[in-house]
């Protein structure tokens, strides 16, 4: 895979990369056979978050990808903090709490620094100046090398797209879900590369049972499945492989952060990874016909 580069950092990423949340129970055989794998595929972005299974996730990563640290670009989250009987989460938007989780992710990842720190949500009435602070604190103390967002309201993209460093911006983007083109002008103006995450929409378009997704119907689901088979078809590529070439067609998205959770899976996309597709803007067109474009009605 030919690496890119993300946003205005250094950092060069496989456009192919790995999201680990649903690698589950720890440095199993099973989680480090896929790691490993992927790696050896050409993966080199991994990305997880201290909420993951209550760090357990970052302690997985650490363990396992410890020995090529140098190889591979780590990519974690912060901002959200478990009760302490495990029950559910709060967010936690602060400078302190940033400064402090950080050291903790650094020990479960098994590493000095971190290569992408990204705010894990985010609201408009967070105190936005405050968290910068953290992060640029964070980036000249060279716990990490750079930060970003995870997030999908618009206002608050824009809020850090316009006032901080973000290299980064990590959201939903897919066939189904355009919703975040709104906010891909400025962030391409501001050379703040877009991570997709769920591009390929939970398996709906590929060979799910077809249902309701968002605000579209089962019906316009299924209008779109019969466009994504037409064209797969016509280039000669599986399901999969035309719907991460979808998001990665998009000149400001540079990652598709695809999860997995064995290395049948994985073997799935190594066509992806070694043959990239390019689609033409007609090839565009012919997908996105008759899909209605769905907006944000909040956080805009």
């Amino acid at each position: 895979m030919a690496l890119k580069k993300l946003g205005h950092s250094v950092l060069q990423v496989a456009p192919i990369g790995l999201g680990t949340m649903s690698l589950k129970g720890g440095a199993t055989k099973q989680n480090t056979e896929v790691l490993r794998r992927a790696v050896e595929l050409g993966v080199n972005y991994f990305d997880t978050a201290d909420l993951y299974e209550r760090g357990m996730n970052e302690d997985m990563i650490g363990q396992v990808l410890a020995p090529i640290r140098d190889k591979v670009v780590l990519a974690t989250k912060v901002g959200n903090q478990w009760r302490s009987d495990g029950s559910a989460w709060d967010w936690k938007a602060s400078k302190a709490y940033i400064l402090k989780a950080v050291d903790a992710s650094l020990a479960r990842l098994n590493t000095d620094y971190i290569d992408l720190y990204q705010l894990h949500g985010g609201t408009i009435e967070d105190p936005i100046d405050e968290i910068i602070e953290a992060f640029e604190q964070l980036v000249e103390e060279g716990k990490i090398r750079y930060y970003g967002l995870s997030s999908i309201r618009p206002n608050v993209i824009r809020a850090y797209a316009e006032k901080s460093n973000i290299v980064s911006v990590m959201m939903q983007y897919n066939l189904l879900d355009r919703r975040p083109e709104v906010i891909f002008p400025l962030l391409r103006e501001k050379n703040i590369s877009v991570i997709s995450r769920g591009a390929l929409t939970q398996g709906l378009l590929i060979d799910k049972p077809v249902k309701d997704y968002l605000q579209l119907t089962s019906g316009e689901v299924g209008h779109a499945q019969r466009n994504v088979e037409k064209l797969a078809n016509s280039l000669g590529i599986s399901k999969t492989h035309l719907l991460l070439a979808y998001v990665l067609s998009h000149p400001v998205v540079e990652v598709a952060a695809v999860g997995v959770r064995t290395s049948a899976q994985l073997n799935d996309l190594k066509d992806v990874i070694d043959r990239p597709v390019v689609l033409s803007e007609n090839d565009r067109v012919e997908l996105e016909r008759g899909i209605r474009r769905l907006v944000y009605k909040e956080h805009v």
